[in-house]
């Protein structure tokens, strides 16, 4: 039986055991005809989530994809197209949930999850298929931030998650669970706008992990396993979000990656909870759809 976590933690660890986090990209250099960079599946427009979200990346990097929209080869051939010969596919994973028998309390049933896979395409190994799939003449989402100041859109985004936030406050970007607050320095500190709004959405991946929003544990202390598992849902919030609008991150502090191989060499299942948290985290932040389905691929997709 494959164990896809294993496979998806070896694959991450890899290119972090180079000392480059493969999440932090120059996405302002990528935003361009094709919209957003996050991926999504080409017929039903959702947006991939998780740690399918790393997955795509990184094969979009290794094979040169500059679409970010995959299908199923049964969407290919739906859409009046097919996937080109000899093009190999890459899992996906979804939560798939069933009901068992609950050993504890006899008579009851409790609900389970576990990872199920299926293969998807990107629109470049396809042929045939009608302008629509493959995204041709669709309208970027967000222009990339103007680097020189700051950007209204995004301040308008921030605004409206209503948490709290205190600029030109101290030395360091950082958020005060116990406040609900995050403290940042003024943004003329910052060497750019991009350096100040992925700061700025790592500290908010953070707060989204309040009790009053998503509810994690937001204890621990620098070197332990749960403060960089935090740092890591954090981080790969600032990251998705980022790459929504076209912002660099620039590079991980290599203390940071340090602290990530070793929680992903102890734990294997760590990197796909932190990619789902950091949807979960996203998809707060965005309001649109509820933190308890943000962590499912949808099954269905197989047979649209």
């Amino acid at each position: 039986m494959r164990d896809m976590h294993r496979e998806i933690t070896d694959k991450i660890l890899a290119q972090l055991k180079t000392g480059v986090a493969p999440w932090r990209k120059p996405w302002s250099e990528r935003v361009g005809a094709h919209g957003s960079v996050m991926p999504r599946n080409a017929v039903t427009g959702r947006f991939y989530s998780g740690a399918n979200v790393l997955l795509l990346w990184g094969v979009a990097e290794v094979e040169g994809y500059s679409t970010p929209r995959w299908l199923t080869f049964k969407q290919a051939k739906a859409a009046g197209g097919n996937v080109k010969k000899h093009e190999h596919g890459v899992a996906v994973i979804f939560v798939k949930r069933m009901l068992v028998k609950d050993d504890k309390n006899p008579g009851e049933k409790k609900t389970i999850g576990f990872l199920r896979s299926y293969t998807v395409f990107n629109v470049a190994q396809c042929e045939g298929l009608p302008d629509s799939v493959m995204g041709l003449g669709e309208p970027r989402q967000h222009a990339p931030v103007n680097p020189d100041g700051r950007d209204a859109d995004l301040d308008a985004f921030v605004a409206a998650t209503e948490i709290r936030i205190e600029e030109g406050r101290g030395a360091r970007a950082q958020y005060a669970p116990s406040l609900d607050r995050i403290q940042m320095p003024a943004f003329e500190a910052f060497v750019g706008a991009h350096a100040f709004y992925s700061t700025l959405f790592h500290e908010m991946g953070h707060a989204t992990g309040h009790p009053s929003r998503l509810g994690r544990e937001l204890k621990g202390k620098f070197g332990d396993r749960e403060y960089a598992a935090e740092e890591l849902i954090a981080e790969l919030t600032a990251a998705f979000v980022c790459a929504e609008w076209g912002i660099d991150m620039g590079e991980a502090p290599a203390a940071y990656i340090d602290h990530w191989v070793s929680l992903l060499s102890q734990k294997e299942t760590a990197i796909v909870t932190a990619a789902s948290a950091a949807s979960k985290a996203v998809d707060w932040l965005r309001g649109k759809v509820s933190a308890e389905e943000a962590d499912e691929e949808e099954p269905a997709l197989e047979a649209a």
